[in-house]
Order: structure tokens, then C-alpha cells, then sequence
């Protein structure tokens, strides 16, 4: 499964870097020298004949902060045509090669995503579809069975057990949290 980790915005001078909108919460990790991220095919519109293609895998020669942005450039991008031709490809990690968090009440979001999410008494509500990362908590995305979603604070005042080898979470719900 491919993460993403980024999106490659416009380029930075003319020596091929380019800012990168970042959709990772280890960026220092994931935008390290060396490091090879894989490209998202389908993200940007297929090139001109004879134009630069997006190769499937770019591998970062430097990443630096700059006024809040990260700005990265590739092995063989050399210049800003080819930071150009980069716009818009979305930057992505296999999820096979992400560790697993070492805390055990911490977990990744594709870890959690169709799990079974059931009351304690063992009745089904649905499956997790996503994850949404608001300000206050993060929101489990609960697909119901009748095709509708609901959202669950994923907290662990309602979400007491998640058993990820097990494929399933308990959560205790509050009264008509299901029916807004």
C-alpha cells in the first residue's frame, strides 16, 4: 500500500529544487538524503511526447526549511524546467517499509483503516474507512453497514481496546453519538 508523504509544489531558483507540501508526521524522517520515495503515476497529467517523465522513484540529494517550507531537491533534477515537470506528483513511502511505532497505544493510520469497530457486547457498527486529524483528537470514519458514515473521537474514553492483529476495536459510545 503506498503512503503519501508529500506533494511536490513549484520550484525553488533554478537549480532544481522544488517545495514540497508535506503530508507526513515524520518529515525529518521521510525527507532524509538518500531516502527514495516512489512517485504516484496517476497524479499529474501524462507528459508531451518528448517532454521530462516523472521517473517511478526520486531520491532525495538534500531537504532543507526555508520560511516554513520544505524544500527538496532530487538526484537529476538540475534545473527548473525539470523541477517544473515535477509539479504536482504526489510523494509516496510502501507501507511494508514503515516501522511500526514502538508505544503501543499509538498507532498508523493504515493500521486502523477496515478494521471491525463493535460494542463490547460484541455487536457490529461497521469498519473504520479513515482517519480524519482535527485539532482536538483524531476521528475514526466509521462505515455503517446501511452504506452511512459516523464519526467516533478516537479516544481512549471510547475507544477502550483496538486489536489490530485481531482486526477489530471496541468502542463504548456515547448515547446517540451514532445518530447524528
Amino acid at each position: 500500500m503506498l503512503l503519501i508523504v508529500g506533494r511536490i509544489g513549484r520550484p525553488h531558483g533554478i537549480r532544481g529544487e522544488v517545495t514540497v507540501e508535506v503530508r507526513t508526521d515524520e518529515p525529518e524522517a521521510r525527507f532524509a538524503p538518500g531516502s527514495v520515495l516512489v512517485t504516484d503515476p496517476g497524479a499529474v497529467a501524462p507528459p508531451a511526447p518528448g517532454a521530462y517523465r516523472v521517473p517511478e522513484k526520486l531520491t532525495i540529494e538534500s531537504a532543507r526549511w526555508h520560511q516554513g517550507r520544505l524544500l527538496v531537491a532530487f538526484e537529476g533534477v538540475l534545473g527548473r524546467d525539470v523541477a517544473e515537470a515535477l509539479r504536482g506528483t504526489l510523494l509516496g513511502v510502501d507501507s511494508a517499509d514503515v516501522a511500526p511505532p514502538a508505544d503501543p497505544e499509538e498507532f498508523l493510520d493504515h493500521h486502523l483503516v477496515g478494521l471491525a469497530v463493535v460494542t463490547p457486547a460484541g455487536e457490529r457498527l461497521g469498519e473504520v474507512a479513515r482517519i480524519d486529524h482535527a485539532p482536538a483528537s483524531d476521528l475514526l470514519v466509521l462505515r455503517r453497514p446501511d452504506g452511512r458514515t459516523a464519526l467516533i473521537p478516537f479516544v481512549k474514553a471510547i475507544v477502550p481496546e483496538v486489536d489490530v492483529p485481531g482486526g477489530r476495536m471496541v468502542v463504548e459510545l456515547p448515547g446517540g453519538l451514532l445518530d447524528l
